[in-house]
């Protein structure tokens, strides 16, 4: 089974090190991977040294992972994810962030599994761990996602989208219908949108694997300061609008509860 992981990058020679290394370290563990592995880089053209990571990245390991680097000005991180899902060839694909990486050696081997139990399985998804943004020891919370039920998606559940990994065809349907993939009218939330869309309108069928499957740093675009959260608070409310759906009672209500219990859950 073959493997596309995007990567958008803008500026990030700080942390991207750490995302690469975790991906060398999938191969490292299960050499079967080798070779089916596609590697996506999409950059927003940076000046802080970027694209000298990914160059040396590629140099010592493009004969594992087949490495791509596209490096221009883009329209934002999910105009990059969109260049990245429309060039990926593997059967499987995934997004892996320039300042995320996967929880251990085992995650892609874990997913690879997850998709083999069941071909007629569209997409997987696990658990996520957050850890401080200086200090990757420390633990700020964890994202204990469980199993799919629509029914959570009116109590404002979603899916760690950095744990999403979903087979190409998804993809390859939405384009076929003239759908959009990341819809870049949601400066924040378009992640959400995405996975809210393909369960709630596609129907997906999605399967929990109840493993953490990445971590990620805390301190992303949403959670800046209380005007983003208001912002995405907003946005969220419009995924269900966009999609001719009414909004739930109470639903960014419901939506703070839960990620209240990201803070208070430390089973990892």
């Amino acid at each position: 089974m073959t493997l596309s992981l995007i990567t958008p990058t803008y500026n990030s020679a700080k942390t991207l090190t750490d995302t690469l290394e975790s991906i060398v370290a999938q191969i490292q563990k299960h050499p079967e991977l080798a070779g089916n592995l596609e590697h996506i880089i999409i950059d927003g053209a940076s000046t802080d040294g970027t694209q000298d990571t990914v160059l040396n990245y590629q140099a010592k390991h493009g004969g594992l992972i087949n490495i791509k680097l596209i490096s221009e000005p883009d329209k934002g991180i999910f105009d990059a994810m969109n260049k990245g899902v429309k060039m990926a060839t593997g059967e499987i694909i995934g997004i892996i962030n320039s300042d995320d990486f996967y929880y251990d050696a085992d995650a892609l081997s874990k997913v690879v599994r997850g998709f083999e139990s069941d071909q007629e399985i569209d997409a997987v998804y696990g658990d996520l761990k957050y850890v401080d943004n200086e200090n990757i020891k420390k633990q700020t919370r964890f994202w204990k996602a469980g199993a799919y039920e629509e029914k959570k998606l009116n109590w404002g559940w979603s899916i760690p989208h950095p744990t999403f990994f979903v087979r190409r065809r998804v993809y390859e349907n939405l384009i076929a219908k003239n759908d959009r993939i990341f819809d870049t009218s949601f400066s924040i939330t378009s992640c959400y949108e995405l996975t809210f869309r393909l369960l709630k309108i596609n129907k997906i069928k999605v399967k929990y694997i109840p493993e953490t499957l990445v971590t990620m740093r805390d301190g992303g675009a949403s959670g800046k300061n209380l005007s983003q959260r208001i912002k995405g608070w907003k946005e969220q409310r419009r995924v269900w609008i966009v999609n001719s759906l009414k909004v739930p009672l109470f639903f960014t209500v419901r939506r703070v509860l839960n990620k209240i219990g990201q803070f208070l859950n430390f089973s990892r």
